[in-house]
């Protein structure tokens, strides 16, 4: 349905979960594409995946808490590719746990790979965005302003995204670059899943709760990222758009109590 041949695309964290869904959505769409990610391996076997589908792709391990690491790793991508079309950032860390056994470290860590994260691969993008044309999608989630049990830094940082997004469609949009946030929601097979769900008792809750009654598929974020992308969405900015089978407008309460009752990791 969509042609990007030509186009260039990076996806941080494109290296499993949904931001490889991503990744590969772009791909079989035609577009090049670079990837990046902690992981050396993580990325060269993404690299290869979506090579598989046709595509030139290229990677490199970087941090985002690492913004000296980040703008290099742009510099690789258009030294590579060119200037880029599309910026996708989606780096995120996250794991349960209630606010008062939660750590300093333990909220700084995801506030660091979320929040500060998203800031430093904003910044890096800026100097090698197309201008006019550039889309910027920040992966966020309904935690931006949903409360949910266990997720209180997940919150705070999500919401932080947020709002990044909606400053700086504010500030580059009289340059022809959009800037959108996709806030997925519970995905098969992705890492957040496993984490929020772990239990059978819990994960029958959450698709109770959900009013299509399943989970939703990487190419269905993809799909969303295409489609903002394109030109058929030329004229959004500063969005903050679910794809997430109607679940933000059922919120339910998760009930951690029963195997939340460790601090956070240090």
């Amino acid at each position: 349905m969509f042609d990007f041949s030509g186009k260039n695309v990076i996806v941080s964290g494109g290296t499993s979960g949904i931001n490889l869904g991503i990744a590969e959505s772009f791909a079989l769409a035609g577009a090049n594409v670079f990837v990046f990610s902690r992981s050396a391996s993580k990325v060269a076997l993404a690299v290869d995946r979506l090579r598989a589908l046709g595509a030139q792709a290229d990677g490199c391990a970087t941090d985002v808490r690492d913004f000296d690491a980040v703008s290099s790793a742009f510099s690789q991508c258009t030294d590579t590719f060119g200037k880029l079309d599309v910026v996708v950032s989606g780096a995120a860390g996250n794991f349960p746990c209630l606010a008062k056994n939660l750590s300093s470290n333990g909220f700084r860590a995801v506030m660091e790979i979320d929040l500060l994260g998203t800031h430093h691969v904003m910044h890096a993008a800026y100097p090698h965005l197309k201008k006019p044309g550039a889309s910027v999608i920040n992966i966020s989630s309904a935690h931006s302003a949903n409360a949910m049990i266990g997720q209180s830094h997940v919150c705070a940082a999500k919401a932080g995204i947020d709002q990044i997004t909606r400053s700086l469609a504010l500030e580059w949009g009289p340059e022809g670059i959009r800037v959108n946030s996709v806030l997925p929601g519970p995905i098969e097979g992705s890492g957040g899943m496993a984490k929020l769900f772990p239990t059978k008792e819990l994960m029958d809750a959450k698709l109770a709760s959900i009013p299509m009654r399943r989970l939703g598929r990487n190419e269905e974020i993809g799909n969303l990222c295409l489609y903002l992308s394109s030109d058929m969405g030329t004229y959004i900015t500063g969005g903050t758009i679910p794809c997430d089978g109607g679940s933000e407008l059922n919120i339910q309460p998760t009930r951690y109590e029963g195997y939340l009752n460790e601090d956070s990791p240090a």
